[in-house]
């Protein structure tokens, strides 16, 4: 009676054979979580973004939106001329740290002044003023083979 000890070949085979099928597994994982993490931060750059310009537009106030001044229009309504825009950001998705640097391009609507005009007739002459304008901020970005986009809406009185 012969007692053999050790490993032998077909076990060593079946171990490394387990542990290549977890490595694969595993590195499309993280493949799949850098992925969601783009996603989330194009996602939230551009919320960021589309607020920025919702915020700037309300801190001009409502006479610099006047249908006289904005650049284009179209059946929607008026629109204002393309932003560009990056957003950039440190990170670590996966083993390499690099900088994430995303361009955004914004397209801001504007209602027309006839949505919020109100009219105050009197004896002797009809006065008119815009109150409020409601602002659109479409903002677009690249994500792999495909443009992402979000729409935020705002009111500027």
């Amino acid at each position: 009676m012969s007692s053999k000890r050790g490993i032998g070949i077909m076990e060593v085979m079946v171990a490394a054979l387990v542990l290549g099928l977890l490595y694969a597994a595993i590195s499309n994982l993280q493949k799949g979580n850098r992925e969601a993490l783009l996603r989330i931060r194009g996602r939230d750059g551009a919320t960021e973004v589309a607020q920025n310009v919702i915020d700037s537009i309300g801190t001009l106030g409502l006479a610099k939106l006047s249908d006289m001044l904005l650049a284009k229009e179209d059946q929607d309504g008026l629109y204002l001329d393309t932003i560009h825009a990056t957003r950039s950001w440190e990170g670590q998705p996966g083993i390499i740290s690099y900088t994430i640097t995303v361009p955004y391009a914004v397209i801001v609507g504007v209602s027309p002044d006839s949505l919020y005009l109100a009219r105050h007739p009197s004896m002797l002459d009809t006065v008119e003023h815009v109150y409020a304008k409601r602002v659109d901020v479409t903002v677009k970005w690249p994500f792999k083979a495909s443009t992402q986009s979000i729409s935020v809406s705002g009111v500027v009185r």
